[in-house]
């Protein structure tokens, strides 16, 4: 099985500039001019209802995959185990990408397997073209999120955001960072790991110019975890369930998170509107 944590997000996320400023409503429909109408304009409110329910399809067509085991535990996969390179499945992620990503950024012409000059993208660089952040992109632009995501290609991007409405330093955005230890994960929610060597980032040193992440969202509770799904896992749309306190926290003291496996560091609290 792939490495989970190397193929959450590229060691080098691409670039893309910084969304600190209030969301523009007339940047955002210049730049999605290719989403659907339902999604430009949103025809009903930001709902995790729907946020939820389009993750779950999403899951559901890539299988029910699940994966509780610890990363880097399981054989690597050869190109035919890679769902992500697969007929239906490859155009699916570009599909990501192209509703995800702005209409100016060249990623939203990648796919699954391709560049934006539709070159096949080599199995050694896969992981430079990786599509956690453009899954989860598209869920919050499809559920009708419109101008208040920092729809963006690496997971940063909207956990600096996140921190940035914490601090009240900006305003207008749907995500608002949290403490792990002080905030339990609604479903809809969602929940970030640093990646990479060396000196991870804080909740506290938040924000980090350009650091390698992965975000899943929080798609069920109960008393003893919670269930989350995310893209580029396994190089498909994946779930796992990450164990929680009693009252539904990631963690019960500043460095104590419950998830052995994952050093989960904040928790962005998404403010649907219903």
């Amino acid at each position: 099985m792939a490495l989970t944590l190397a193929a959450c997000a590229p060691s080098a996320p691409p670039g893309d500039e910084e969304a600190s400023a209030a969301p523009s409503g007339s940047q955002f429909l210049a730049q999605s001019g290719h989403s659907p109408p339902f999604a430009r304009t949103p025809y009903q409110p930001f709902s995790r209802v729907e946020a939820v329910a389009i993750a779950g399809q999403e899951w559901r067509l890539f299988g029910q995959h699940v994966d509780d085991d610890p990363p880097e535990t399981g054989p690597g996969a050869g190109p035919k185990d890679n769902p992500g390179r697969l007929p239906g499945f490859w155009e699916r992620i570009g599909e990501y990408w192209w509703l995800g990503q702005d209409a100016d950024r060249h990623q939203s012409a990648w796919t699954g397997k391709h560049d934006e000059s539709g070159q096949e993208i080599e199995e050694g660089r896969d992981d430079f073209y990786a599509w956690s952040a453009a899954f989860i992109s598209y869920v919050m632009r499809t559920a009708g999120a419109g101008t208040r995501f920092p729809y963006a290609p690496a997971h940063y991007s909207y956990i600096n955001v996140g921190k940035e409405m914490k601090l009240g330093r900006t305003s207008g955005w749907a995500v608002v960072a949290e403490r792990v230890d002080e905030y339990a994960p609604s479903v809809g929610d969602l929940i970030c790991f640093p990646r990479g060597g060396g000196r991870l980032p804080t909740y506290d040193k938040l924000p980090v110019r350009r650091f390698p992440a992965h975000c899943d969202i929080v798609v069920a509770r109960d008393k003893e975890q919670i269930s989350v799904i995310g893209g580029n896992v396994d190089h498909a749309v994946t779930m796992k369930h990450v164990p929680v306190t009693s009252d539904g926290r990631l963690a019960d003291c500043e460095n104590c998170v419950r998830d052995t496996r994952y050093p989960w560091f904040v928790v962005l609290r998404i403010t649907y509107d219903r």
